[in-house]
C-alpha cells in the first residue's frame, strides 16, 4: 500500500486515530491478547470498522521496566502480522521500533510508517529510513524504558522536548530525509513526572506551532491513572477526554487503544473547530 503522511493529512479534516495494535506478552495494557495471527488481525479489522485511519504495530513493550529482546525475536513477533494485515485489510500500517534491523523488514513487508520511541538515534536507523520513502515518527524520551522513570528532570519540559525533537528532524534532513515524511511525538510517559506529563498537555500547541504534524500517544497510561485512581481497564474516559484536549490544540494524530471513543471526540472537536466540515 502506497501511503502518504502529508497527503493523509491535508484529505482529512479530523486528527487521523492510530489504532494499538500490540502483538507482545508484556504491554501494559493488552500484552498477550493479539500474539497470535489470527486474534491480531481479527482486532486490526475491529479498529479499522470503528474508523482507525493507521495501525500501529509493535512487538517489543516500551514500558517502564520493559525488558529488551533480539532484533530476530521482534521480527518473527512482527513481520507475519504486518504481512497478515497488508494482505487481508486495506489500511497503512505503522510499526513500532527502534532497531534499523526490524525496520528494514517492516519496510520490506509493506509498512507505511516507522514510529521510533529512539527517534533514529540506534546506528543504522537514518540509513534505512533514508534509503526508503516510508514516514516516520520520532518520539522523546529521556533515559530507557528500563530507567526512564527513575527520577526525570528538566530545566524546561516543553522546550528541552522542542530542543530535542528539532535536533533530530535536523539529523533526519541531513541523511536525505525529506521534512514532509516526519511527525514528531513529545513522547508522553517516556521519562516524564505526573507534572512533566500535564504541562506538556497544556502546551501541546506550542508543538504544532513547530510546523511538523504531531502524535500524541497517552491512551490508559499511567499519567491518567495516577491522577484520577484508576486501573488500566478503567481509563477509557478519561482518554478520550485527552484525546480531545490534544485535538482541540492541534495535534494531528492520536495513537490510540480504544478508536471508536476517540473518534467520537475528534469528531465533535473538529465540527467545534470548523462547522464548515458539517456541510
Amino acid at each position: 500500500m502506497v501511503w502518504n503522511l502529508s497527503r493523509a493529512l491535508q484529505e482529512s479534516p479530523f486528527p487521523l486515530v492510530m489504532g494499538v495494535l500490540n502483538v507482545t506478552p508484556d504491554s501494559f495494557s493488552d500484552g498477550g491478547l493479539f500474539s497470535d495471527i489470527n486474534s491480531a488481525l481479527r482486532h486490526a479489522e475491529k479498529m479499522l470498522a470503528e474508523g482507525a485511519n493507521i495501525i500501529d504495530l509493535g512487538g517489543e513493550s516500551t514500558r517502564p521496566g520493559a525488558v529488551d529482546i533480539s532484533a530476530d525475536e521482534e521480527i518473527y513477533r512482527v513481520i507475519p502480522v504486518l504481512k497478515a494485515i497488508s494482505r487481508e485489510l486495506q489500511v497503512p500500517v505503522s510499526v513500532d521500533t527502534s532497531k534499523p534491523e526490524v525496520m528494514r523488514a517492516a519496510i520490506d513487508a509493506g509498512a507505511a510508517m516507522i514510529n521510533d520511541v529512539k527517534a533514529l538515534q540506534e546506528p543504522g536507523a537514518l540509513e534505512v529510513l533514508s534509503a526508503s520513502g516510508v514516514s516516520l515518527c520520532l518520539m522523546h524520551m529521556q533515559g530507557t524504558p528500563r530507567t526512564m522513570q527513575t527520577a526525570p528532570q528538566y530545566d524546561d519540559v516543553v522546550e528541552d522536548i522542542i530542543h530535542f525533537l528539532l535536533s533530530r528532524v535536523n539529523a533526519c534532513v541531513a541523511a536525505g530525509i525529506e521534512v514532509s515524511r516526519i511527525a514528531i511525538d513529545p513522547g508522553f510517559g517516556f521519562g516524564k513526572t505526573l507534572a512533566d506529563n500535564f504541562t506538556v498537555l497544556g502546551h501541546l500547541g506550542r508543538f504544532s506551532e513547530l510546523g511538523y504534524p504531531v502524535l500524541a500517544g497517552f491512551s490508559r497510561k499511567s499519567m491518567l491513572g495516577q491522577l484520577l485512581g484508576l486501573p488500566v481497564a478503567q481509563r477509557v474516559n478519561a482518554s478520550s477526554v485527552v484525546a480531545a484536549l490534544a485535538a482541540e490544540r492541534g495535534v494531528s494524530i492520536l495513537r490510540v487503544h480504544d478508536v471508536r471513543e476517540t473518534v467520537e471526540a475528534v469528531r465533535l472537536v473538529a465540527a467545534m473547530k470548523n462547522p464548515e466540515v458539517l456541510r
